[in-house]
């Protein structure tokens, strides 16, 4: 286990909240109830990171949707 998720502020959270079913409706408000976890976590940073490396395609990781993070793939290929 990376040793970053022994310090994030989901650990002890419904796992739920951060894989929300659509991206429409009620999903909304879910994904930003779990952006708001992701905001105040120590390790927002490695985490989106990790979300990124692995190609995490579902649930919000490091305070990014599944939309933004294809985005920020789209963006560092672009770059690189």
């Amino acid at each position: 286990m990376d040793e970053w998720r022994a310090q994030a502020s989901c650990r002890n959270a419904d796992p739920d909240l951060f894989f929300p079913v659509g991206t429409t409706g009620p999903a909304v408000s879910q994904i930003e109830a779990a952006k708001i976890v992701c905001r105040a976590c120590p390790v927002q940073a490695p985490c989106l990171e990790f979300a990124l490396a692995t190609n995490q395609d579902s649930g919000v990781w490091g305070a990014a949707s599944e939309e933004e993070r294809r985005m920020l793939r789209k963006q560092r290929r672009r770059a690189s």
